[in-house]
């Protein structure tokens, strides 16, 4: 007896819960706010200013430490390299800032 009442209450609450009045709820509920936009501009402009200078700062000082080891062929490998890396990145930086003309210019 009490296990046919438990289940008539539970299917009048299911079917009262699937009625289309709570649905109605669910239909009027905003959607989320589309995304903002990331501002590139600050990202790079923060990444030249503030992480690129403690990065090259790291870099002197390492190579200050092995140079007073008297470790001078690493000294000269590592500078090698960084300065590699940095003409790779001054590349890259004069293509993102010529590259539509160069683009514009093949492909007229």
């Amino acid at each position: 007896m009490i296990v046919t009442t438990l289940a008539q209450v539970a299917w009048d609450q299911l079917a009262h819960s699937a009625s289309i009045p709570a649905y109605a709820e669910l239909i009027n509920v905003p959607f989320a706010p589309e995304p903002k936009e990331i501002n590139t501009d600050g990202v790079l402009t923060f990444l030249a200013t503030k992480i690129t200078p403690i990065l090259l700062a790291v870099l002197g000082v390492i190579f200050l430490s092995r140079a007073g080891k008297g470790e001078m062929s690493r000294v000269l490998t590592s500078s090698a390299i960084a300065i590699v890396g940095l003409a790779f990145i001054a590349g890259a930086a004069t293509l993102f800032f010529v590259g539509e003309s160069l683009v514009s210019l093949l492909f007229k």
